[in-house]
């Protein structure tokens, strides 16, 4: 094999990368002061489609880390960049907070329950039947079903919560149609990242804390891909996999003088 090029641009994960139960991971502020003293190119991660960029910089403010709004990358962004390709100026009936319904209005779409394009599906922490309802029916009469993210659960402090992959697949089941998920861990999302930097996939590093989302994505995009400890994945469970990182490191902090 070849050796692979020197890094020029990164794209990380967030939770379990950067922050951890809404704590700052240990070097993880200087990582990102080192990334924007370097130059580089960066963009932050995020399967979450509830929250607006701006949203995400000031949460992430509050644990202690810079990050500007427009270094980060969320599923609800890389869905409307999808949808806005695929259908420039589209309408769909949207399922989801302000993160997701933002980002269609600013891609130029319609948000409409009157025979839409599309039904998109994202997070919200208060599914409506309703809504769904709604949503089942638009698709039985021939909506286009997409989703921002395939993950099943998603954390509370009282504990699991359902997320965009559970609601959806309850869809499917009424529907018989399966959703077309942009997020990870569909490539789609790191290169749509990719093209949002003009950055290449030779020279781009992936920082995870997943394999079976980040890590793979990351290998599919033709990623270098970083998976550290410090989240879901641990290290004995590295070797179950068919397929394996460039690189595993404990945490960000290994990787500050890599940048």
């Amino acid at each position: 094999m070849s050796e692979r090029k020197p890094i020029e641009s990164w794209l990380s994960d967030m939770d379990g990368v950067l922050v951890h139960e809404g704590q700052p991971v240990p070097g993880a502020d200087e990582f990102i002061r080192r990334l924007k003293e370097s130059g580089k190119r960066f963009l932050v991660l995020t399967n979450n489609s509830i929250y607006t960029p701006r949203d995400l910089s000031v949460r992430l403010r509050a644990a202690g880390l810079e990050v500007p709004p427009e270094a980060i990358w969320t599923s609800a962004l890389a869905t409307a960049k999808f949808l806005a390709d695929q259908r420039p100026e589209g309408s769909a009936y949207v399922i989801g907070e302000a993160g997701l319904t933002t980002a269609l209005h600013e891609a130029g779409y319609v948000l409409t329950d009157l025979d839409p394009d599309y039904v998109v599906l994202g997070e919200t922490r208060t599914y409506s039947f309703t809504s769904i309802t709604r949503a089942i029916r638009l698709i039985d009469n021939g909506a286009r079903f997409i989703a921002t993210n395939p993950d099943p659960v998603g954390p509370s402090t009282e504990g699991s919560l359902p997320a965009c992959g559970a609601v959806a697949a309850m869809i499917t089941k009424a529907t018989g149609v399966e959703p077309y998920f942009v997020g990870k861990p569909n490539p789609m999302m790191m290169r749509s990242a990719l093209n949002q930097i003009d950055a290449h996939s030779e020279t781009t590093a992936m920082i995870g804390d997943r394999m079976d989302t980040d890590v793979v994505c990351g290998i599919e995009a033709g990623l270098h891909t970083i998976l550290v400890l410090t989240g879901v994945t641990q290290k004995d469970q590295i070797d179950r996999y068919p397929f394996r990182p460039t690189q595993v490191v404990n945490s960000v902090a290994d990787l500050i003088d890599l940048v």
